[in-house]
């Protein structure tokens, strides 16, 4: 049987007492230690359950905008899919018949091309030679305004005078023929001065004599 009453502490031994006080500091001190641990982990844990109820949030939010694009991208595609029947119900019979006038068209362009391209080889001959014809014109007009002097020095200096040969090789001739002349009569002249200067006469006096 259970004793009637617990002895009292204080009515204990004093070896005893200090025993029973030390052991109920150090059960007191674990309890605390524990209890901060317990908390320190519970507030670890509520912080991550925050986190982790973020991240959720932030994900379900970023499926809903992808699965409202994919809707849209998919009604993007059934309206195009409808509009491609439709074209190909409706605009290839068009395009067919479109591309068979075209080849009648460049079959009928075949036949007369053989035409085509003699009438602009005949055009183009006939445009060569109203623009030679042309160009022989404006020489001949241009030669025509040219002074004397300059027509004179050009067909015997040059061979681009717009003249005959036989007319070049008169000038040419003529030129020379004059040229000597001049050089004949005036070598006679410095002759006729060196000797009056060497005798010493007088123009005058060789005149009167």
């Amino acid at each position: 049987m259970l004793p009637s009453r617990l002895p009292d502490i204080w009515e204990l031994p004093p070896q005893r007492a200090c025993t029973v006080d030390s052991t109920a500091v150090i059960t007191t001190t674990k309890l605390e230690t524990a209890l901060g641990r317990l908390s320190r982990q519970a507030f670890q844990y509520e912080r991550q359950m925050r986190d982790l109820e973020g991240k959720l949030t932030e994900n379900l939010s970023n499926f809903r905008a992808i699965d409202s694009l994919l809707q849209e991208a998919f009604t993007v595609l059934r309206h195009n899919s409808r509009r491609a029947d439709k074209a190909a119900s409706s605009q290839i019979p068009e395009i067919k018949a479109e591309l068979d006038d075209a080849m009648e068209a460049l079959d009928a362009l075949s036949d007369t091309l053989p035409t085509i391209r003699t009438q602009v080889a005949d055009i183009r001959s006939v445009y060569d030679s109203g623009r030679n014809k042309a160009q022989i014109l404006v020489a001949d007009l241009t030669w025509l305004n040219t002074e004397f002097y300059e027509r004179w020095r050009t067909i015997i200096f040059t061979s681009t005078s717009p003249v005959s040969w036989r007319w070049k090789t008169f000038m040419r001739f003529l030129f020379a023929v004059l040229f000597i002349m001049c050089f004949w009569i005036s070598w006679i002249a410095l002759m006729g001065a060196y000797r009056a200067y060497r005798h010493k006469l007088v123009w005058g006096e060789r005149l009167m004599s």
